[in-house]
């Protein structure tokens, strides 16, 4: 019963995903605009912590790897895969300036910032987004249903419909598998 149930709260948060035109809009957007960047040879940098850090990771690998196609790699970066430089910012700075800090050096107009967090409330990962900002760079959070503090600071937000860690975060591999394969396909048809 107990394994029933998560499958099926699951299914029920993809499903809320399902019927929201305005998510699935969002989502459409998104994809426009990292192809958009990956078309003026701009990159991708992805930014989350715990499990949303681990998703980062495996997005951008989609990315600067391969998703269906064998074809070049694109430009993509999870940045907490640096540890030298994370724990010496951590320690000399502080470990809300992590991916701000990286961000004021890599980040250029028209580049564009994943930042998942599940609360949207993680403080490095909110001041990533303020830095891309100052950067120009296009900002996409992934959040759960409330938005947290991103809700106002991101260009697109990528809402799922869930107050669930890790239901909220099964969605947002789900979207972001989408968005790979659609950018992919966009790039490379």
């Amino acid at each position: 019963m107990e394994i029933e149930e998560r499958i099926t709260a699951s299914i029920g948060v993809k499903e809320k995903i399902l019927a929201s035109p305005e998510l699935l809009d969002t989502i459409g957007n998104v994809r426009q605009a990292i192809t958009k960047a990956f078309s003026s040879k701009g990159k991708v940098f992805f930014c989350g912590n715990g499990g949303s850090a681990a998703d980062a990771q495996h997005l951008a690998a989609e990315f600067s790897g391969r998703f269906y196609k064998n074809r070049p790699a694109l430009y993509a970066e999870a940045l907490h895969c640096n540890t030298s430089y994370l724990t010496a910012v951590a320690n000399d700075f502080s470990f809300e300036d992590v991916y701000a800090r990286l961000l004021e050096g890599l980040g250029n107009h028209g580049d564009v910032l994943v930042a998942l967090s599940t609360s949207g409330n993680s403080e490095n990962i909110v001041r990533a987004v303020e830095a891309a900002k100052k950067n120009g760079m296009i900002v996409v959070g992934m959040t759960g249903e409330s938005g947290g503090r991103l809700k106002d600071q991101c260009h697109y937000l990528l809402r799922v419909p869930s107050a669930d860690t890790p239901r909220i975060q099964e969605a947002h591999m789900l979207i972001g598998h989408i968005i790979c394969e659609l950018v992919e396909s966009d790039l490379f048809s």
